[in-house]
């Protein structure tokens, strides 16, 4: 009797929990580029990008030198131990690239650099509160999950967490029927409320957004209102933190997503993109704040790992010589070419996105959010062999993530796919 072989998916269920969900119950066992190989031999075309971390693509020849060079010559030392190389250049690039004069602190995960984000504007302004938008995704962890109002069940159970955290709303244009300048009167006037009702101004320590959310439906929020929060924050002493932990690295056809709306953030935390698939992160802040941070009130063991910065150097030199500019253009195709489709298909509420950060809301006949469409789309596609995911409070957003150097022929593909799957 031939034995059958036990898929990854099979032998995962005996050994790792329920709460370790997946997307897929694919098998993946080697990844180039834009595609990946499943175990049964079936090719991939990956428009997630390992939830938009693979920015550069799979295992790109230079990312992958430049991690075998860096672990021929040390893999850990412990950044709160000793100096070395890759640690220190990788955080004089990054504090070039947001303008000079900032200081930079890696962690592992974005999750992790948002408590530090957090603990740094606190620490460093001597207020308890917070302020988070509706809608916002900032990681799992038990002060992140605070933070978080993405989806209640990132919260059933766990209640209480960190105290002092307070929720505004988020403009979100195709929802709420107004027009951009409605929405962001709206919202500020409700932020407003917020301080005249739950926490006075000078009792808060940050306010915390995604320039673009992720998680919450890919929603792009009128310019004019990062501008009236920098004012806000300015106002009242108050740290405005970027969570760039998706837009950032090229995402959004820039480094960084807030160059499209000429605002910066007193705070800015980036993981994802920035090493193509090794653990960092990195809180980027002015030298006057992080100077204040004093020694010992934060750290870890492994922030800052010298194979993770050697891969980030690399990655960001890719981005930089090819990436950003193709993902620009790349991303004006992608948009136009899904616009078109809405024209032709039914059931397609908004197209949206900046660069290759990009999403298609489904709606039903009654403009309700269509959920079972995008499961049965994503189902097809996957069928196809191209793997997407979905995002939104109400989950009926299709999000498209390719890697910065997709190319035509593959957002051609996958466009294809996707019209023949919305007549499913």
């Amino acid at each position: 009797m031939v034995k059958t072989q036990t898929s990854l998916f099979e032998r995962a269920q005996k050994v790792t929990p329920p709460i370790a969900q997946r997307a897929t119950q694919l098998g993946i066992v080697k990844a180039e580029g834009s595609y990946l190989l499943g175990e049964d031999g079936k090719k991939y075309l990956d428009f997630a990008s390992g939830v938009a971390v693979m920015n550069v693509g799979h295992n790109h020849p230079k990312v992958i030198e430049a991690a075998k060079n860096q672990m021929d010559e040390m893999i850990h030392a412990g950044h709160n131990v000793v100096y070395y190389p890759s640690y220190i250049e990788l955080a004089e690039k990054l504090n070039d690239l947001n303008g000079g004069d900032n200081m930079v602190y890696f962690s592992n995960s974005g999750a992790e650099v948002n408590e530090g984000a957090i603990k740094l504007a606190k620490k460093t302004t001597k207020r308890p509160a917070v302020i988070s938008f509706k809608r916002g995704f900032h990681g799992r962890t038990l002060a992140a999950t605070s933070i978080t109002a993405s989806s209640s069940a990132y919260r059933k159970d766990y209640e209480g967490l960190m105290p002092s955290v307070y929720f505004a709303e988020y403009p979100y244009v195709y929802r709420s029927g107004r027009s951009e300048e409605e929405e962001v009167t709206y919202c500020l006037q409700q932020l407003e409320e917020v301080f005249k009702f739950q926490v006075a101004p000078d009792s808060v320590a940050a306010i915390i957004l995604e320039p673009v959310q992720g998680e919450g439906g890919y929603i792009v929020p009128p310019k004019e209102f990062l501008v009236k929060i920098r004012e806000i924050c300015d106002k009242h002493g108050i740290m405005l933190i970027f969570d760039e932990i998706q837009t950032g690295f090229g995402r959004t056809g820039k480094m960084f997503a807030y160059e499209h709306f000429g605002v910066k953030p007193d705070i800015l935390t980036l993981a994802k993109g920035i090493a193509s698939g090794f653990p960092l992160s990195a809180l980027i802040a002015p030298k006057e704040i992080m100077e204040k941070w004093p020694a010992g009130t934060h750290g870890g063991t492994y922030g800052g790992n010298p194979v993770a910065c050697a891969a980030s150097l690399a990655s960001i030199d890719i981005l930089e010589s090819e990436g950003l500019e193709n993902a620009e253009r790349m991303g004006r195709y992608f948009v136009e070419r899904l616009l078109e489709l809405k024209e032709t298909e039914s059931g397609i509420g908004e197209v949206r996105g900046l660069g290759l950060m990009l999403a298609m809301e489904l709606i039903q006949e009654d403009g309700s959010p269509d959920t079972e469409r995008l499961g049965k789309l994503r189902n097809y596609a996957q069928e196809q062999g191209v793997i997407l995911l979905g995002c939104g409070t109400d989950k009926n957003v299709i999000r498209f993530i390719p890697p910065t150097t997709v190319s035509k022929e593959e957002i051609d593909y996958a466009l294809s796919v996707v019209k023949e799957g919305l007549k499913k």
